[in-house]
């Protein structure tokens, strides 16, 4: 018991002494990245020209099919299903780089990109965080995903979609503070 009389004595007088929102916990959340913002990852994808850009040029542009978790292979199958989802539609009405890849079959593939960055930090008063009643994250950031396909070394198509902005505000009550885990496991004992 006195252990804990001294912790929360401690961190009552680090609250105090720093400010109460310094004391709350933040992070952040990046993927392997060469860009910094969704507009200067989607600058980069811009330069990547259809059937002008060959396949050794991408790494320079900031995706490297080779390299990185944020980079995902997508073989024949899976890219036809994704760029033409509605097999009624006619080869001719497709896009040329789709056209030339449905030709090539199996030497088509797609790389699919991910680039994020998130930043978290909780809001409010210190105390109503530190005893879990109350808690208030504010996340702000960007994702992209960039869906590059390829054959016989040069670029057929390239397209992107994502968050160019993200900022949201995630919030917590727990009306029982620090027991509200103990009250969750005995109510999931109790259904049982």
């Amino acid at each position: 018991m006195r252990i804990i009389v001294a912790l929360v004595l401690a961190v009552a007088g680090l609250a105090t002494l720093s400010g109460c929102t310094s004391m709350l916990p933040r992070g952040s959340q990046n993927s392997p990245s060469p860009f910094s913002s969704y507009g200067q990852a989607q600058a980069a994808l811009e330069k990547i020209v259809p059937f002008q850009t060959a396949t050794s040029q991408l790494k320079s542009l900031g995706f490297d099919p080779d390299g990185g978790s944020n980079v995902t292979r997508i073989p024949y199958p899976e890219v036809v299903a994704r760029l033409v989802p509605y097999s009624g539609v006619p080869l001719d009405a497709l896009d040329a780089g789709i056209r030339e890849c449905i030709l090539a079959r199996s030497a088509c593939q797609a790389y699919l990109f991910h680039f994020d960055q998130h930043d978290r930090r909780r809001e409010g008063s210190f105390w109503a965080d530190f005893f879990n009643v109350r808690r208030r994250t504010h996340i702000t950031g960007w994702s992209m995903d960039a869906l590059v396909v390829v054959t016989d070394g040069k670029v057929l198509f390239r397209n992107h979609g994502g968050q160019p902005q993200i900022d949201r505000t995630e919030r917590q009550v727990n009306p029982l503070g620090p027991l509200q885990p103990a009250g969750e496991s005995a109510g999931a004992v109790l259904l049982r």
